[in-house]
């Protein structure tokens, strides 16, 4: 069968990246000046002859098998800006990342509502909604838009192994400081005081961190510390946490979210809900290495069996062969 045309934005680098493992053509849009969601084919990543850059006024001259939306306001604003009725009829996928936040209600004084009663955005049944973890196709009200859970897949470079002599833990999450108690800045902030903790990512400086390394170097870089420190409460599964797995690295976290079954507490690495229980965790870790390597080994069984770029590759190419009607599975 032919490869398809996909349209698509650069919404988060390191997926897309993974993405273009799968044997298709994607057209990545891109704005003067590159601003963030309109890199088209950008930053370190090692992307193949498949992802093309595609400046956002061209889109409208280029034919297309399948539109494939990343953020609300590509649906609500982006597509009828850059495309053409006919394009707009095109087979549509929405790739979902995140799971619900908390909605806002009216009224004289406004209250929380839960997660789980967030209606998403993509109310249509001729549109395929992609989630990246049953999690989150769990917590979201997908109305009557057709649902398929394609989990991450990721790799990492060939040859690099858990080493695990840096007696640190280390965090990888961009913006940490800005986003809060949701991504566990709190947590980090108090153990960081106590145990000796590194972090990683976009403006990690704002929290004394060791900012940002390239993706391609990262598994490697990581991979000589201890265990991988992952604070978040609420969110969607992180890929960072998923390619130190796959290098042999043991993982604490909180056993939230899709968390609680990636790692098995005690076997693969420790998850917990207990925020009192992560320093005694990591401070077994730091104190026996041969407990870490062989947690960790144990994750990086999870990570080969569970989230392998193949199977994210199969998975990604049945959808879009799907929904393009080339093989309706």
């Amino acid at each position: 069968m032919r490869r398809l045309n996909i349209l698509t934005w650069h919404t988060h680098g390191s997926y897309l990246y993974y993405l273009s493992h799968v044997p298709h053509e994607f057209h990545v849009l891109a704005k003067p000046g590159r601003p963030p969601g309109y890199g088209g084919r950008c930053g370190p990543f090692p992307f193949g002859p498949n992802v093309h850059d595609l400046p956002a006024e061209q889109a409208r001259e280029r034919e297309f098998d399948c539109i494939l939306f990343q953020e609300d306001h590509h649906w609500e604003k982006d597509q009828y800006e850059f495309l053409t009725p006919a394009q707009r009829a095109l087979p549509r996928i929405y790739l979902e990342h995140d799971p619900p936040g908390i909605a806002v209600t009216g009224g004289a004084t406004p209250r929380q509502a839960w997660p789980s009663d967030t209606r998403h955005l993509v109310g249509d049944p001729g549109t395929l909604l992609v989630h990246v973890t049953p999690f989150n196709a769990l917590m979201w009200d997908s109305g009557r838009t057709p649902v398929r859970v394609i989990e991450h897949g990721v790799t990492i470079p060939p040859g690099v192994r858990y080493s695990g002599e840096r007696e640190r833990g280390l965090t990888i999450t961009n913006h940490l400081a800005r986003r809060g108690r949701r991504m566990g800045a709190d947590l980090f902030a108090a153990l960081r005081s106590e145990l000796p903790l590194d972090l990683l990512g976009m403006g990690a400086a704002e929290m004394g961190g060791l900012g940002e390394i390239d993706h391609p170097a990262l598994p490697a870089f990581a991979a000589r510390y201890r265990f991988l420190f992952s604070p978040v409460r609420y969110s969607t599964l992180s890929l960072s946490t998923l390619e130190a797995m796959m290098s042999g690295m043991p993982v604490v976290a909180l056993a939230t979210t899709e968390m609680a079954t990636v790692i098995e507490h005690g076997v693969s690495g420790y998850a917990v809900t207990d925020a009192r229980q992560l320093g005694p965790c990591m401070r077994a870790l730091l104190q026996d290495p041969g407990l870490a390597r062989s947690l960790g080994e144990r994750a990086r069984r999870t990570a080969l069996e569970r989230f392998s770029i193949a199977r994210f590759s199969a998975d990604w190419d049945a959808a879009l062969r799907y929904v393009t009607s080339q093989d309706a599975t």
